[in-house]
């Protein structure tokens, strides 16, 4: 069976050849939901944190692989292990469903499902030891890329689609960066050399109520061009939280993807929700922090991206 970590088919009929050229058909952009995105934020969340080697990480586990195997052609998950700070085995997993497998043209987008396992960030010194809830850092990108999946499903695009789900992203204590993105680079250190998208885009903290997306430095560091294709998408669709405006340099999952080759670029809103207050790392970090109306904006971005603005 062909997976996305596979060559892709060899091409069967040769096209006759002909003085005319080929046209191309406009596809049509579908509708994305909002509000079925921030069930599925509200599903996640209901598990409780997802942090590995407890109930609530293996049952989210199995919620997400099986909602996305009710849509993507193949789905595949990717098991590694950690050593903890307390010396125990960590046990994670990254998912990786595919679209569209024979495609040549591909694009990749990911978001981490793990929470962090202390609140380090949280205004009350008695939370920092308890695991954050992860409304917006890390069910809110998901929730976008599971309503992108019944998409992908119902109206195939032209472009081959994998939908990455990173795992440990937010393992690390703070300035521990060896201990940070776990998940992405695993899978950058075991991608298959033949395995190359044309782009990818990664999500995280998209779900705030009063999003803001500036530019990422990093992303326009490795990849200017992609912000351009994304923030052009953002304009045409009328989204007014992606700002043209540079944020700040966020170490994050794309940095071990372009450090393997495959340019991608960050959409995250880092101020959550403002710079005078921050929900970020602490027991704050819950849905009525997010809304409906935030993730639709970053889902009918994504599918302008893809349907209409294909490799």
């Amino acid at each position: 069976m062909l997976t996305s970590w596979e060559c892709r088919a060899k091409k069967s009929d040769q096209p006759q050849k002909t003085n005319q050229k080929p046209q191309t058909a406009v596809q049509t952009v579908p509708t994305f939901s909002g509000k079925r995105a921030f069930g599925y934020l509200i599903a996640q969340t209901t598990f409780g944190p997802r942090v590995a080697n407890t109930a609530a990480h293996r049952n989210c586990l199995e919620y997400l692989q099986t909602e996305l195997r009710i849509n993507a052609d193949t789905v595949l998950l990717q098991p590694f292990t950690h050593p903890g700070y307390d010396g125990k085995t960590l046990h994670f997993t990254n998912i990786i469903a595919s679209f569209n497998l024979r495609a040549e043209k591909r694009i990749m987008l990911c978001a981490h499902w793990d929470t962090r396992p202390w609140a380090d960030q949280d205004a009350n010194p008695k939370n920092r030891n308890n695991p954050i809830p992860g409304a917006n850092d890390g069910a809110s990108g998901v929730a976008v890329l599971l309503e992108m999946s019944r998409h992908l499903k119902a109206q195939p695009p032209s472009i081959g689609v994998d939908l990455v789900l990173f795992d440990g992203e937010d393992h690390g204590k703070a300035h521990d960066f060896d201990n940070f993105l776990l998940g992405s680079k695993y899978y950058a250190r075991t991608k298959p050399p033949e395995f190359n998208p044309d782009f990818g885009i990664l999500l995280d903290m998209v779900g705030d109520a009063q999003l803001e997306l500036p530019k990422e430095q990093n992303s326009m560091t490795y990849a200017p061009d992609i912000v351009r294709k994304v923030w052009s998408a953002a304009l045409e669709v009328g989204s007014a939280a992606f700002i043209d405006a540079e944020g700040e340099a966020v170490h994050d999952d794309h940095v071990p993807l372009n450090q393997a080759g495959i340019k991608t670029i960050d959409i995250i809103d880092f101020n959550y929700p403002d710079q005078s207050q921050r929900y970020w790392h602490t027991l704050e970090d819950t849905p009525d922090k997010c809304s409906p109306e935030s993730l639709e904006q970053v889902g009918k971005v994504l599918l302008q991206v893809i349907y209409r603005h294909s490799p």
